[in-house]
């Protein structure tokens, strides 16, 4: 299988072109801190990722207070105190996965357009590609707060094709959670699923993507 005749590649960012694991971690834990509640380890925080900021503080939240439900107005507040403490960290232990960096310059010396479709509010995503020194190989990204849904929506990846002038047969959503590849069934193009991502601790292959990758390098030579 092969996906050469495709002309834009649209990534998800957390667990698919970084781990960003460690620094959600720090910005969970100084606001559980904020609260005197019991930090969480990287363990413990990886499988509340993937629907966005605010439901991460809030799946943190009625783990560390053994509650299934917590006031909207704490959620609120706490968020807020996430969002300023990841802001300080935003890069501090965030690392690409491996072969990432030479990949995406593999695909963009090829003539790819590539783009961003992430749960990750706006305001923090160029931060992190500007700290990895990624920003150059993306025409557009869209986050969590950008459109009036997010992924597993469609409308996130319609827009990114609308804007960069190319068809749903062109398209392809390259990602690690159900999220990803929900989005792109709903939207009706191709998708690649990445194994070592976080997807809430399961199997990314059960929801279907197109081709299931182990490793990053793999996409030069489906591209």
């Amino acid at each position: 299988m092969n996906f050469t005749k495709k002309n834009l590649i649209i990534f998800d960012l957390d667990g698919t072109l970084i781990n960003s694991i460690p620094d959600l971690t720090l910005a969970i834990n100084k606001m559980l801190l904020h609260y005197h509640l019991s930090p969480l380890t990287i363990a413990e925080l990886t499988p509340f990722v993937g629907n966005g900021a605010k439901p991460l503080v809030q799946r943190a939240l009625n783990y560390t207070m053994k509650k299934q439900e917590v006031a909207e107005t704490l959620v609120d507040e706490a968020f807020k105190i996430y969002l300023s403490a990841y802001k300080e960290v935003t890069c501090k232990n965030t690392f690409l996965y491996p072969e990432v960096l030479e990949t995406l310059k593999y695909l963009d010396n090829k003539g790819y357009k590539m783009a961003i479709c992430t749960n990750k509010p706006l305001n923090l995503i160029a931060p992190v590609l500007n700290g990895l020194k990624i920003k150059q190989f993306f025409k557009i990204w869209v986050g969590e707060d950008s459109l009036a849904e997010k992924k597993p929506s469609a409308l996130p990846l319609l827009h990114i094709i609308k804007e960069l002038n190319t068809s749903l047969e062109k398209s392809i959503m390259v990602g690690d959670s159900k999220n990803d590849i929900l989005a792109s069934q709903n939207a009706n193009i191709e998708s690649i699923g990445v194994s070592y991502g976080y997807n809430y601790n399961e199997n990314i292959a059960n929801y279907n993507p197109t081709i299931v990758v182990d490793d990053f390098a793999e996409l030069q030579k489906l591209f």
